[in-house]
This record gives structure tokens, sequence and C-alpha cells, in this order.
């Protein structure tokens, strides 16, 4: 039976009492985002709230709460930052930073490839936040550039923990489960290994290379052969002009080895010239390069955000992976 809260959720419903509903944002495989403002605070938040599926509402649930209690263990500049975790009326939902931003998923189809200096601090940052993530045990497992909001600032928020696991966790998935997003996943996970902070560098790097060059390395026309193609395929060259150290950087996280790829998420950062002193310098040759020169001409308010653009979570049966 669908929740009378489900059936009522709309601008100016108020959720548990306390947050009202302002606009829906963007809607995921699991739950919808909605704009709304907490009524006890007087500030404006992001909601996620779990959209009820009679066949998979148990695992669902299971994974909202991880991702309430990975996002909650996780505190830098980098990271949207969780405020609150709730349930009303067997709804769950959890209260986020309001991300006043573009995906990168966006910047990257309106302006094609981007400049080496913005590939930089973009995959910085990304570094920086996911050092933070692995440092506390938490692999993201989902790094694309849907889940890559840039402010108008150029500072980088890195989002959805929603599929995201502890390393010393189960996890909540069924046997033969493949979670991630076919254009972004690691070779190991595509072979249905776990997914360790090296799977994630792994997908850094490609969020790296499509920066670079405007598209995605590997996009096949079905999930199964997009997968398939990160084990046995090399990626596309680098454009000319890319300097010789990104393009090492890159190439580095592209290994299909995971032992090959860099030490660790840290690292990758300082190989790219940051560290968390050097966010916001970095980060405004990017806002320049998406907003022009108005973003460095008025401060940025958290309370007018750009909606964000849908994300959704693929699941890919691992035994399929295998057939060949």
């Amino acid at each position: 039976m669908r929740s009378a809260v489900v059936n009522t959720l709309e601008p100016g419903f108020v959720l548990a009492e306390r947050y009202q509903l302002e606009r829906r944002v963007a809607s995921g495989g699991m739950a919808d985002i909605w704009a709304a403002e907490d009524q006890v605070l007087q500030r404006n938040v992001a909601l996620k709230v779990m959209r009820p599926d009679p066949h998979h509402e148990e695992l669902f649930a299971l994974r909202f709460r991880d991702e309430a209690l990975h996002s909650a263990s996780l505190n830098h500049t980098n990271i949207a930052t969780l405020f609150d975790y709730g349930e009303d009326d067997g709804v769950a939902f959890l209260v986020m930073e309001l991300v006043d931003g573009k995906p990168l998923s966006q910047i990257i189809r309106e302006n094609g490839p981007l400049p080496a200096d913005q590939v930089r601090s973009v995959l910085g940052q990304c570094a920086l936040a996911l050092g933070v993530a692995h440092e506390a045990k938490v692999v993201h497992r989902d790094v694309k550039p849907a889940n890559i909001l840039v402010r108008e600032d150029g500072l980088v928020k890195l989002t959805d923990f929603g599929i995201s696991r502890a390393l010393d966790a189960s996890g909540h998935t069924r046997a033969g489960d493949l979670l991630g997003t076919p254009s972004y996943l690691s070779p190991e996970q595509a072979l249905g290994r776990p997914a360790t902070g090296a799977s994630d560098l792994y997908a850094l790097g490609i969020v790296g290379h499509e920066m670079l060059c405007g598209a995605k390395p590997f996009e096949k026309p079905t999930p199964i052969a997009t997968a398939m193609s990160h084990i046995h395929e090399p990626p596309p060259p680098l454009p000319d002009d890319v300097p010789e150290d990104l393009a090492g950087v890159i190439e580095h996280l592209l290994a299909k080895d995971p032992l090959e790829r860099p030490e660790n998420a840290r690292a990758v950062a300082i190989r790219l010239g940051l560290a968390d002193h050097e966010i916001i310098g970095l980060a405004l040759g990017l806002a320049q390069a998406v907003y022009g020169e108005s973003a460095l001409e008025e401060p940025i308010g958290p309370d007018d955000p750009t909606p964000a653009e849908p994300t959704a979570t693929v699941a890919v049966d691992a035994a399929l992976l295998l057939e060949d």
C-alpha cells in the first residue's frame, strides 16, 4: 500500500512537520530530489525522498540508510553535506545541502571539451573528496559527471553516495548484482569483483578523459557491451594539446589493473597541484570558464539553486557480463 505521504508530495506539502517542499529538481533510480525550506532553521535544503517500489522496497530502504550513515561520516568542503535523516509515514528521506551549481555533465554537454586548467581543478577537488571518503573507509561506487556539481564560485561538490559502501561491510546487494553506471565502471567491477577505492579512481579517470574530449571514452549500444569494453579495450587517445603531466595522470587512473593505479586519491590531488588550502584559488578559473566573468563580481548566496540534473543508478547482472 502506498503511503499517504507519497500521494501528497507536491509543492507546498510539509514533510515531517518541518520541511516544506518547493519544487522537484531531479529524479533518480530510487528517489526524487526536492528543493525545500527547513521551517525550523529557516534555510533552503535539498530533500532526497525515497520512491516506493514494491519489488525492491526493503533493499532500497537499506541502501538509503547506508547513504545516510556514510554521508554523515564525511565532512569536507568538496562533499555535499548531509543534515538529517528521517521517516514520515514510512517514507524515508535525507536532508542535504542545496548546492547552487551545475552538474558537470551539463557543463560538458554545453561546452564540449574543457580547458586543461579547469580539468585539473575539477579532478583535484574530486580527488580530495574521495580521499576523505576512502580514509573513512567509504567507497562511492558511482563517480560520474552527473554526481559532480560545480558552484558558480568554482567550488566542486561530490554528491550522491546512494550506492556507496563501507569497505568492511557486506553490502546490501543481491548475488550477481553490479552497481554503478556502465560508462564509468572499473574493469574489476565489470568482472563482478568488489569495488575499492581504486575503482573510484578509475571512474575519476573516465571523468577526466570525458572532460578533455567532450565525450565518454567507453560508450556502446548496450550497458553490457559498455561494461565489457572497460575490460578489453584501451581508452581513445587524448587530444594532442593536453599537457603531458595531465595526460599522465589520466592514463595512470585508467590502468586496467587496480594495483597499477595511483596509491590513493590524495596522491592524485597532489599530482594535480591541489591541496585542501588551495581549493578556492583553482576553483576561480573554472568559475570564469563555466559562468563567465560575472562569477567573480558578486558573492554567491546559498539560496539561489540551479536545478540539478536527474541521475540514475544502473544494475547489471554480472553473470551476463561474463558471457561473451
